[in-house]
């Protein structure tokens, strides 16, 4: 198991830019899966962004991708979101998430496959 804390979040206008960050403990960060998720009220939670173990490939979702950035630094065991040219419909509680496994492109995107979770970070865009 790995202990995950989410920070970063908060309140931005409309086109303002956050970076969150989701520092890990416990197990060897470098040996899993990382992703990003949010659930805005009302909402399943739905996958963000994600990367790879060895970081050589990331994954975004159709509503973030060419405005958010994932990436990692294992040495610091701390995955990052930055988030730019931010949209009302941002606004939810993003969640760090690491799996172990190795995850087909499919199993990345959902939820259930992750086994370890942060508490979640609040990130609210006024408009």
């Amino acid at each position: 198991q790995v202990r995950l804390v989410e920070s970063g979040g908060g309140l931005v206008q409309a086109g303002g830019s956050l970076r969150l960050s989701c520092t890990a403990s416990g197990r060897t960060f470098s040996s899993y899966e990382l992703a990003w998720f949010r659930q805005a009220p009302g909402k399943e939670r739905e996958f963000v962004a994600g990367i790879m173990k060895s970081a050589s490939r990331t994954f975004y979702a159709d509503s973030v991708k060419g405005r958010f950035t994932i990436s990692r630094d294992n040495a610091q065991n701390t995955v990052y979101l930055e988030m730019n040219s931010l949209k009302p419909e941002d606004t939810a509680v993003y969640y760090c998430a690491a799996e172990e496994r190795v995850l087909l492109l499919g199993q990345r995107l959902s939820s259930n496959q992750y086994h370890n979770w942060g508490q979640g970070t609040q990130v609210t865009v006024s408009s």
